[in-house]
Formats: C-alpha cells, structure tokens, sequence
C-alpha cells in the first residue's frame, strides 16, 4: 500500500509541474506574440490575460502619466483593475464610447502600477480628466453609458 501510494504522489507532483510550466511557455508566447505597452515582461497574470484585448490598449505608464500631467496638455485617464469586476463591466461599453466621441482615453492599469500612480485613486473603475496640470473632474465607480458621456460631454468635449 506504501509503494502505491508514493507512486500516486509522485505522479501528482510530476503533474503539478508539467502543468506549471505549460502555463509559463504559454504566457511567454504570449508576451512575445503581443503587443506588450507595459515595458516588463514581469506581469500579473489578469494583465497578460488582457494584452491581446483592444479594450484595454492605450495604455499609459506611470512616468508618461507624470509627463502628460505636468506639462498642462489635456489628458484622460481610465484607471482600472484587471481583477476588478466593475472595471470588466465597464470597460466593455466606456472604450467604444470614447472612441465614438474621438476621445484618447489613456487607461492605467492599477493592479500593475497602483503604487506609482501619480494620482490617489480609492477604488475602481475610475476616470479622471486632467487639464493644466490639474485634476478638473472625475468619475468613480460603475455607471451608466449615459453618466459617461455626460462626463465627456461637461468636461473633455467642452
């Protein structure tokens, strides 16, 4: 019984790491089959499940986000969380949306970046649009299309 049960453990544990390592071969595939706009190939895996989805392109990196701020030029950013489920919900309908009002919706990716961020953001999903290196006004949580193009509309559409 001893000698059956070691093979059956072993079996297992030889599983597990053929099983790991399938995983990492496909997720190096896939960073470098894609377009990766985040610089690091040392990603959490709810983002490199995300980098082949054009929803979630255009994105922008800490040190861009400081750059665009304070040089004054008009900048708005989505900042999300792949893990957040509001964000997923979101997203779907927010990037059509700017795209169909013309506006370059920057997105930062917080479960990435979140510790470098520029910006003070308590939760997820949220927009923010900057102006003369200022925040003028933003948009927190899951709403309606509608509140949405309400914000483009008072705000970066003006």
């Amino acid at each position: 019984m001893g000698k059956k049960m070691i093979i059956f453990i072993g079996a297992i544990i030889v599983l597990f790491i053929a099983l790991f390592f399938v995983i990492d071969y496909k997720n190096n595939q896939k960073l470098e089959g894609s377009n990766n706009p985040y610089g690091t190939t040392d990603l959490k895996q709810e983002t490199i499940d995300q980098l082949d989805d054009p929803n979630y392109g255009n994105q922008i990196l800490p040190d861009e986000l400081n750059e665009k701020i304070e040089s004054g030029e008009p900048v708005t950013v989505y900042f999300y969380s792949p893990t957040c489920v509001y964000c997923q919900q979101t997203t779907p309908y927010l990037v059509p949306l700017a795209e169909e009002n013309n506006i370059d919706m920057k997105k930062f990716n917080l479960w990435e970046f979140g510790d470098k961020s520029p910006v003070v953001i308590e939760s997820t999903p949220t927009m923010v649009y900057f102006e003369g290196g200022q925040e003028v006004a933003r948009i927190v949580g899951q709403q309606p299309e509608s509140e949405f193009q309400a914000f483009f509309d008072e705000f970066v559409l003006k």
